[in-house]
């Protein structure tokens, strides 16, 4: 059994939401149903205080709910019951037609200027990397740890074991922070866990907050409780969320001007999508493919990797990924990679959305596949594995032909 998080503010947070869809828009009349559901709110947060305390989501809350509170006039007694109020009629939301220019990322450039070059980072299964330079990486990285950090947004992801007492792990959280920005979004915070994907904000919200350009930061919901989808316009940036099985996987466009904004590079800390895992967080995925190929599982340096609860051998596990993934790049190879290594098939699945998602955001369709590269070389050279042994068979070859001359 994975790990799961006892802190429950997102079922709050949900709960909140449900209650008062279009509420902040509501009358004064029906002012008393919205601080009911306030206090409601404020008792679940209370509830789950103990097992939340180091948690960014729930201290969110716990300040919004104290503001909102003053903002409406409510008591902190009274009623707790949660009654389901009005949804607004189509057209009186906080959506605005009118946002200023600022607040739309592709129409502040002007008409004669060269378009922005956008760029990809992913992030999928046992878990695998693709980063903003089109390096794939297999990783470790268990725990917390940074894929995006500049001066609009930080991602944050966790990631536990799939089985118990295996080096294995998967996305079990994602945590991302939009910042203020100007007239067009208020800070805002999204988190999801396993079981857990919301279709709002932290706060309850689906947008921007109150800001004039709040509708340039929104979130849709595709599939309910499997996929949604962010879009922050006013930074050109899309970010896909799903969960897949029981884990997350996470997938961003967004402009190489926003990836590279940060406000001194080099002494910037560790940031996944843009420089990749650290080299001890690094599995040597050649090597290991070549064990699965041999022995028929992959393993992981230790010698008690617990058996996964399915067993694949390699050739199981590659026709089980060629029904999803007819080409052999390196989303196919993660695939049969993640069955040999936690037997779990929905992994199968998340390396085919992730490839949907490469489909649907990378700006360069030539550089939809990736293939193996040799370890030895600098990100961004495209030498397929094994030009090395190839040089070396060459040169064999021309040195035999001399000496025959000779």
């Amino acid at each position: 059994p994975a790990v799961t998080s006892p802190c429950k503010i997102l079922k709050c947070n949900s709960e909140f939401w449900a209650a008062t869809s279009g509420s902040h828009h509501l009358g004064t009349e029906e002012a008393p149903e919205f601080c009911t559901a306030l206090r409601a709110y404020a008792h679940c947060t209370r509830r789950t205080a103990r097992t939340c305390r180091g948690d960014l989501a729930y201290h969110s809350a716990v300040h919004g709910i104290d503001d909102l509170m003053v903002q409406h006039n409510c008591s902190k007694d009274g009623p707790t019951s949660q009654p389901r109020l009005r949804t607004l009629p189509p057209g009186d939301s906080q959506e605005r037609s009118d946002s200023p220019e600022i607040c739309h990322y592709e129409k502040s450039f002007h008409k004669h200027s060269a378009a922005p070059n956008y760029t990809h980072c992913g992030l999928f299964g046992d878990p695998h990397l693709r980063t903003f330079t089109d390096t794939f990486q297999t990783c470790k990285v268990q725990g917390a740890w940074p894929l995006i950090d500049n001066n609009y947004l930080n991602v944050q992801v966790t990631n536990t074991p799939v089985l118990p007492g295996s080096t294995a792990t998967a996305t079990s959280k994602l945590t991302i922070i939009f910042k203020s920005f100007q007239e067009c979004v208020d800070q805002k915070v999204y988190q999801a866990e396993m079981d857990e994907l919301p279709a709002a904000f932290v706060d309850g919200s689906k947008n921007g907050g109150d800001k004039h350009g709040a509708n340039s930061l929104k979130i849709t919901e595709k599939v309910s409780g499997q996929h949604i989808e962010i879009q922050a316009k006013y930074i050109g940036t899309t970010i896909v969320v799903r969960q897949v099985g029981r884990y997350l996987t996470f997938a961003v466009r967004m402009p190489e001007e926003v990836v590279n904004a940060v406000e001194d590079r080099d002494s910037q800390g560790l940031y996944l999508c843009l420089r990749g895992c650290p080299l001890n967080q690094q599995i040597d995925f050649q090597t290991i493919r070549s064990a699965q190929a041999t022995e028929g599982r992959a393993r992981r340096k230790g010698p008690s990797l617990p058996a996964p609860p399915e067993a694949f051998t390699y050739e199981t596990a590659t026709a089980k990924c060629r029904e999803k993934l007819p080409v052999e790049d390196l989303y196919f190879q993660s695939c049969v990679f993640d069955l040999l290594t936690t037997g779990d098939v929905n992994f199968m699945l998340a390396a085919y959305y992730a490839f949907e998602d490469v489909k649907m955001l990378h700006s360069n369709k030539d550089k939809l596949h990736l293939y193996e590269r040799t370890r030895d070389l600098a990100p961004g050279n495209t030498a397929p594995s094994g030009t090395a042994p190839a040089l070396w068979v060459a040169l064999l070859c021309l040195s035999q032909c001399w000496l025959c001359l000779l």
